[in-house]
């Protein structure tokens, strides 16, 4: 097991959120002390958590959240994730990650590589970066700040689960979301299940445990 270091909360306030559905809920946004990379990373609080509370590990990604591209999952994913959570009582944590961890600029490079073939994984690699650039050891310092040592973890990538093991997060279950596919991101989605073994169901037939 890794030593995560100490982090601490820094602010609590309320915030309702709204999405463009209607569908509406009040929420509770969390920063914090010392996280590791120094980034500005959220913890949004919704429902009532209870000990072993429903959490995503949602990772920015600015083309998806807001401008609501259908190249990815990432938006749907988000609106999703914040339903299930206020119902069940638990954490989003809004991870400054864009593009696995490689940036914005990078990512929209490695959007023109995939359209001359390439899938994400390896347009990645074709920039010189990792295939994932991800570390989740802010996302453990959140946890540990906010009293969690245990989780349901909202999640179909088994990296996020292993990670957080690796941190002292006992991860109770992982729970996966919906696929939400577009004529956009099947390829994207495919790439991201026989790539690094995500739990998603496409086409009803192409199936990781």
């Amino acid at each position: 097991m890794s030593e995560t270091p100490e982090a601490t909360v820094r602010t609590r306030v309320r915030v309702p959120l709204r999405f463009g559905d209607g569908y509406s809920v009040d929420a509770e946004l969390v920063t914090f002390h010392g996280l590791v990379d120094g980034g500005e990373h959220l913890a949004v609080v919704l429902g009532e958590p209870g000990p072993t509370p429903l959490v995503r590990m949602h990772s920015e990604c600015l083309t998806g959240d807001v401008f609501g591209s259908a190249r990815c999952d990432c938006g749907p994913q988000l609106r999703e994730s914040v339903e299930r959570i206020a119902e069940a009582g638990g954490y989003l944590l809004y991870l400054r990650q864009e593009g696995r961890g490689i940036g914005l600029y990078n990512k929209l490079d490695a959007y023109a590589l995939q359209d001359a073939g390439l899938d994400t994984y390896q347009a990645n690699v074709a920039l010189g970066l990792p295939e994932d650039a991800r570390d989740y050891t802010v996302a453990a310092q959140m946890l540990t700040a906010l009293g969690v040592d245990s989780v349901h973890l909202l999640s179909n990538n088994p990296d996020k689960e292993a990670q957080l093991a690796g941190l002292d997060v006992t991860v109770a279950e992982r729970v996966p979301t919906g696929a939400h596919t577009t004529a956009h991101n099947l390829r994207y989605l495919r790439a991201k299940v026989e790539h690094t073994r995500h739990s998603i169901v496409l086409d009803g037939a192409l199936s990781v445990a």
